[in-house]
């Protein structure tokens, strides 16, 4: 891009600060309506409550802010990258989101839209592309070279089903072709694909990974979501527990840039609220069968006892092993004996337990939960460069 051209993509910052939802929301009617085979691709219950049209326009708006040097996103490029890697999304995808979101800002801004805006704003999306497809690129190939890699999605059998609480069950998850499948860090995910007859489409869906990466299968546990009845909302992991044993489903390989490392040192402090509490489980199995077994403290949150996912495992963990201290907030306590806290995480209620030399802090549930849970950790002293959080869905939080 030229310098009139950056000039002229900066100057659309305000409009995409106050108009910029409505943009996105054309943008994605446009497209949806011309390509219809692009909902098996995209999560539908996001685009009714809005959450993808929001996530999208954020970005829109911060590489507009940051045109004159977008390398300081890389990091959300490459969270990016993973989410349209777990999906298959090719190059050639690419050209068809160009054609609408271009036309669209035609569209939507009218006679403000003048032959240099498009030009710049074809040039500044063609350069993001380009970026784009480099990274996925780079990331398929990773993932191919791994022993037990593919690209793309392949079919998995559900070969048991666990229930884990009241509304969450655990699904193993092991190769139909019997070969080899490929190793993940604790706290990243896979995407999952199964057709919804409701829909008349398949949809997708992200699931961290709950156990320690092994060679016979990949565990995901999940949360039943209450239905509404204007949103798809929930339309997936409902139709997740009602399949049974012996049932296929799509998988691609895991993905993510959320994840602890293994062969590091450091101890590890680990707060979730909720289905949050998987990723959690990846690192604390994964934890147990290191040789240095990191201090970990862990601090979970949910409504109550009936809820609690892997309750009985956590506390035979912390029983069993000095490395781990658990703490659980209930907002209604059971009326037998519990070492449960009532009400919902106070973190500085527990400084002394997790201020900790070089410790990294991992934080995963709803967004509002993220918010809160990271903004007691910087009050703490917490450098923010050592917190690490997991939002479930679009991103729309930008606390780092």
């Amino acid at each position: 891009m030229n310098s009139s051209q950056k000039e002229l993509i900066k100057a659309t910052v305000p409009i995409l600060r106050t108009n910029g939802n409505d943009l996105i929301s054309y943008f994605y009617q446009r497209m949806l309506s011309n390509n219809p085979e692009l909902k098996n691709i995209f999560n539908m219950a996001n685009q009714a409550s809005g959450k993808q049209q929001n996530a999208l326009s954020g970005a829109v708006l911060a590489y507009a802010e940051n045109i004159e040097n977008p390398t300081v996103l890389i990091n959300t490029l490459k969270s990016i990258g993973n989410k349209h890697v777990s999906l298959n999304i090719q190059p050639e995808q690419y050209d068809i989101v160009g054609n609408h979101l271009i036309a669209s800002i035609k569209e939507v801004l009218g006679d403000l839209a003048t032959v240099e805006l498009i030009e710049a704003w074809t040039c500044a999306y063609n350069e993001l592309a380009q970026i784009m497809i480099s990274i996925e690129a780079e990331m398929y190939q990773n993932t191919i070279n791994k022993k037990g890699g593919w690209k793309g999605w392949r079919t998995f059998i559900i070969s048991k089903i666990v229930k884990e609480s009241d509304e969450i069950n655990s699904f193993y998850l092991t190769p139909e072709d019997s070969k080899k499948i490929a190793d993940f860090y604790p706290g990243q995910y896979i995407s999952v694909s199964t057709f919804i007859p409701e829909l008349g489409y398949k949809q997708p869906r992200q699931y961290s990974l709950s156990s320690y990466s092994n060679s016979e299968y990949y565990r995901i546990s999940v949360k039943k979501e209450i239905s509404q009845n204007t949103t798809p909302d929930g339309i997936v992991s409902n139709a997740l527990h009602n399949k049974k044993e012996g049932d296929i489903i799509e998988v691609s390989a895991p993905a993510g840039v959320f994840f602890a490392d293994p062969e590091a040192k450091n101890p590890l402090v680990l707060v979730s609220g909720g289905v949050g509490l998987t990723p959690m489980m990846s690192m604390v199995e994964t934890n147990k069968n290191s040789l240095q077994k990191n201090r970990t403290v862990w601090i979970h949150s949910c409504r109550n006892e009936n809820v609690h996912a892997f309750k009985n495992t956590i506390e035979d963990l912390n029983n069993e092993n000095e490395w781990l201290t658990s703490f659980v907030f209930y907002e209604t306590l059971p009326e037998s004996a519990t070492n449960a806290i009532k009400g919902r995480i106070d973190l500085h209620q527990i400084k002394e337990e997790i201020l900790i030399e070089d410790a990294k802090y991992y934080i995963c549930g709803p967004a509002i939960f993220i918010k809160v849970q990271y903004q007691s950790l910087v009050a703490l002293g917490v450098n923010r460069e050592n917190i690490l959080y997991e939002e479930f869905g679009p991103q729309l939080l930008s606390l780092n």
